[in-house]
């Protein structure tokens, strides 16, 4: 049978990533050790997702908890099931710009260390793999930072002269000379390892570059994890500070599910190796963290708690909205299907379900 190999397999990615391969028939071997937990909390811990694939995907999921900084059993878990690997999907990552400025050794091992410990195990084990790695679009550090951009009352936009409008940042612009956060320079040192093994060793490697991902699996947490954790702290009655700028930041938004199938077409028709892609919500689906809590509210039918904070994180994106056009022209007939609203509306309902 060919299988699948997914890294982070209980995080939000991961599993949605795991059931769209399972849907089509592969074996998914799921790579997780829960280290969601170590960084945020045992409120923000993944394990409950396990029971939940097994149960869904039954003998399609197999699960391993193997930590991606150990190379010696990723190493022998890939040569273990070898050749009959289609796709090894790389979504672990220490992924909070937070933690990895307070523990910036376990960041680099776990994002550029452990990249590297997958890519070298799938060059020996499983040469023919297309490999998929989730990058971030903090690769691009504050560089969207020096967008022409003008206050639109609720939020932030870019001036409509500039290149980039209407539809968002493309993956021509400049990784170099900004400040890119801990976080954003250990994920750029796995983005140019991955490029590098598709374009010196000729391995089948793809970066994709994310927005805001989210969905009903997302166990948010303030560190990471916009939309979700929002929701959270509105069902809850949690006050949600906003961090810096007004509140008028703007994300788009992408569902996990939406970009999972946008994943399993890539490993079915795959580009040339090392090649980049920008992957996220787009501009329908972008809106600020003001226009995020009006629409908390609205489908609530109550206010959220806010507590607004003057600072911004160090290197944070005050706009960021995805251009996708060359990820799908890459896959045609392939969009983002889920609106924010519904996002947020699924978002709402899991944290209902999980804290009341």
């Amino acid at each position: 049978m060919r299988l699948a190999l997914v890294t982070g397999s209980l995080g939000l990615v991961g599993s949605a990533v795991a059931r769209a391969f399972a849907r089509n028939g592969l074996l998914v071997i799921g790579m997780d050790n829960d280290m969601r937990r170590h960084y945020f909390g045992a409120d923000a811990s993944n394990a409950w997702q396990r029971q939940v694939l097994e149960e869904e995907l039954g003998s399609l999921y197999q699960h391993h908890s193997i930590d991606v900084c150990d190379g010696r059993t990723v190493h022998a878990l890939l040569a273990s099931v070898g050749r009959q690997v289609a796709a090894v999907v790389h979504c672990a990552a220490q992924p909070s710009h937070d933690w990895a400025a307070r523990s910036p050794l376990v960041d680099f091992a776990v994002n550029a260390s452990g990249t590297l410990n997958l890519l070298e195990a799938a060059r020996l084990a499983a040469p023919e793999a297309i490999f998929i790695h989730m990058s971030t679009n903090k690769v691009y550090g504050d560089r969207p930072n020096a967008l022409p951009l003008i206050d639109r009352g609720s939020r932030l936009d870019l001036a409509e002269e500039h290149p980039y409008w209407p539809h968002g940042v493309d993956e021509s612009l400049s990784v170099d000379a900004c400040v890119h956060s801990v976080f954003g320079a250990s994920k750029l040192a796995a983005d140019v390892m991955v490029q590098e093994y598709g374009r010196y060793f000729g391995l089948r490697t793809v970066v994709l570059r994310g927005g805001c991902i989210s969905g009903p699996a997302h166990a948010g947490a303030e560190a990471h994890g916009f939309l979700s954790y929002l929701c959270r702290c509105a069902v809850t009655g949690t006050t949600y500070r906003v961090i810096g700028h007004g509140g008028k930041q703007v994300r788009d938004n992408i569902h996990a599910d939406d970009l999972a199938e946008a994943i399993y077409r890539l490993h079915e028709t795959p580009p040339s190796p090392g090649e980049v892609f920008n992957v996220g919500g787009g501009r329908d689906n972008a809106v600020s963290v003001n226009e995020a809590i009006d629409i908390v509210e609205t489908l609530l039918g109550g206010t959220v708690s806010r507590e607004p904070l003057s600072e911004p994180r160090l290197g944070d994106h005050r706009w960021y909205i995805t251009d996708n056009r060359k990820l799908a022209a890459a896959l045609p007939g392939w969009s983002p299907a889920t609106s924010v609203t519904d996002v947020i509306e699924q978002n709402i309902a899991a944290m209902q379900k999980r804290w009341l």
